[in-house]
């Protein structure tokens, strides 16, 4: 039995899947003998040479408004980056897995206060369950918060930010694409590069196998080909298919914190991860009966 362009693109997604949970052990490995912004600034810098070297014939497709958009969104793509690597410094990489998940919930939230509409019943059990598996992560003895894990949650709210803009800039006739997802790639490298000396950094270039193997492993899968693997995949599924699949993402990051740095995965860890992963399944839920909807409204209007 043969996969349809369909099945072939959702296999696709759960591989780019499967590499952005292995993101956060390369993180970990990269943080032992690189400074942040070294760390960030070489993984962009890798992925967007790959990444523009592939898609060369379109890169000239641009124009000044739609450079500005991939600044703004390198910008916070930047700031993602950066928060997880901080984050990382004082929190285990499945912990960072399942808080940056948060994304998921917080994008329809985010997107209601903006259409000052009430969040919907579905997102507000979503809202619920996912705080529900955060406090079950992240609080300490004493109602104490890990600092990382904070940082981690400010980059969860950055990536949503990022995507509800990254919805409406890419819908703009003005922009093409490809060439405008690239250069956010580009930008968020020089934002990184630029923050070097602005924060007293000492640049380094990777110095260990650990160093290299997180470097290579960032830009190179993680990176260049995960943007490629999505920018093709999204094209032959459905948005709801592609969130749902992205859901794993924090499954992955556990399983390979486990196998590689040896992080124990503890019943608070599957419990607090659960309730997370249930929010997120959730709301999910909420967008593809929204799509059918919609589907089935159309069908009615062009048979009447």
């Amino acid at each position: 039995m043969t996969l349809g362009k369909q099945g072939k693109a959702n296999s696709l997604l759960v591989i780019v899947t499967m590499f952005w949970g292995l993101s956060y052990t390369f993180m970990v490995l990269g943080l032992d003998s690189m400074g942040i912004f070294s760390l960030v600034a070489l993984r962009c810098a890798v992925g967007f040479v790959v990444a523009a070297a592939i898609f060369h014939k379109k890169m000239h497709m641009t124009n000044m408004r739609s450079l500005s958009y991939s600044a703004i969104q390198g910008f916070l793509l930047f700031v993602v980056f950066a928060a997880s690597l901080i984050g990382l410094q004082t929190t285990s990489a499945a912990n960072a897995g399942f808080i940056l998940s948060l994304t998921v919930v917080l994008v329809p939230l985010f997107t209601a206060v903006l259409e000052r509409t009430l969040p919907s019943r579905a997102v507000s059990i979503a809202i619920i369950a996912t705080l529900v598996g955060i406090s079950i992560l992240t609080i300490q003895p004493g109602l104490a918060f890990h600092e990382g894990d904070i940082i981690i949650a400010l980059a969860a709210i950055a990536y949503a930010v990022y995507l509800i803009l990254n919805s409406k800039f890419a819908q703009k006739q003005s922009v093409e694409s490809i060439p405008y997802s690239v250069y956010q790639i580009g930008f968020a490298s020089l934002f990184s590069f630029l923050c070097v000396p602005l924060f007293n950094e000492a640049f380094t270039l990777p110095e260990t196998m650990n160093a290299w193997i997180a470097v290579l492993g960032l830009g190179l899968i993680c990176t260049a080909f995960c943007f490629i693997g999505q920018t093709v995949a999204q094209q032959y599924t459905s948005a709801t298919h592609t969130g749902l699949i992205f859901s794993l993402e924090p499954i992955f990051a556990a399983l390979f914190a486990a196998i590689f740095l040896a992080d124990p995965i503890t019943m608070k860890l599957l419990l607090g991860g659960s309730f997370i992963l249930i929010g997120n399944l959730v709301a999910q839920m909420e967008q593809f009966q929204q799509l059918r909807l919609m589907k089935k409204s159309s069908l009615q209007k062009v048979t009447s």
